[in-house]
């Protein structure tokens, strides 16, 4: 049975008018990356925030390693918010240096931990220049920086590759993969469907303020298969018997749609009595493609 870092149960959150959050329950286990998706307005930022308790819930509890989750845990909390908050004015390494401390650390483990991050991440160059100075990503690899060096137990990261190119993104993603292997939870906010599949273990949708779909990527691809497939033939296809339905074609490639009670190894024996198969793969549905159904259904 896994081990939960943390349980949000029954949270509701009210802006005058406008309901952020209705009854959302949440369970992240320790050691995952658990991804927190939505469309905009949906209520995960308003989610992280009661997590990291830069505001409060109306109802409901948060449970952190079993305890109601309290201003002792801030220590042990890193967040990364999509609106970043460093100051333009200071440089780099002054504010890094009083960040870590506000965190706890005292100045010469910060200026170890820092070192660390700085040349781990390639931007010790960057010390005595200002925030002003450095573009959006460079900006967002010193907040990383800053977020993680503490090492807390649960880090929270929303929309952390936004302004990287591809290059740093795919050095940001390696740097969240191996926090993971040493053991942090990490909460993953993203539009970025690829990502999810990528490094997520497990999921929460989230729209117009309720906890709509969640639990393990591999679970929930599996309940939203639909029997289609795409095939690959050495000639053109003529039809197939009523018991299968052809979707789409392209020449000798087809998609085909096998109907309710029928099975992929019938599909395969009818082709082969007129054809020869190229290639034959399951079309599993994206986490995008689920996203997007889930968010229109609801």
């Amino acid at each position: 049975m896994k081990e939960n870092i943390l349980i949000a149960r029954n949270i509701v959150k009210q802006y005058e008018s406008h309901l952020a959050l209705n009854d959302v329950c949440i369970q992240i286990p320790k050691g995952s990356i658990y991804g927190l998706l939505g469309p905009n307005g949906a209520g995960k930022t308003t989610l992280m925030r009661i997590i990291n308790q830069i505001i409060a819930a109306d109802s409901g509890e948060i449970l952190f390693n079993g305890n109601l989750l309290s201003q002792k845990h801030i220590s042990q909390i890193g967040y990364l918010p999509e609106e970043r908050g460093l100051y333009k004015k200071m440089k780099v390494g002054e504010q890094s240096l009083y960040l870590a401390q506000l965190k706890g650390m005292s100045k010469a483990e910060a200026m170890l931990k820092l070192k660390y991050w700085f040349d781990r991440l390639d931007i010790q160059d960057w010390w005595d220049k200002k925030i002003e100075e450095l573009s959006k990503g460079m900006a967002q690899k010193v907040q990383f920086a800053v977020t993680v060096i503490h090492s807390p137990e649960l880090l929270i990261f929303d929309e952390p590759f936004s302004g990287f190119d591809p290059v740093n993104t795919s050095i940001i993603r390696n740097e969240i993969l191996e926090l993971k292997e040493k053991g942090t939870t990490i909460i993953f906010s993203t539009h970025r469907m690829e990502s999810v599949e990528e490094i997520c273990d497990e999921i929460a949708l989230i729209d117009n303020g309720k906890c709509i779909l969640n639990g393990e990527i591999s679970k929930i691809k599996d309940k939203f298969r639909n029997n289609i497939f795409s095939v690959e033939l050495n000639s053109e296809i003529e039809n197939l018997s009523e018991r299968f339905s052809i979707i789409s074609r392209k020449g000798n490639i087809l998609e085909i749609k096998i109907l309710e009670d029928r099975s992929s190894k019938e599909l395969i024996n009818e082709l082969l009595q007129k054809y020869e198969i190229i290639s034959f793969n399951e079309k599993i549905p994206s986490m995008e493609d689920i996203f997007i159904k889930t968010v229109k259904d609801e």
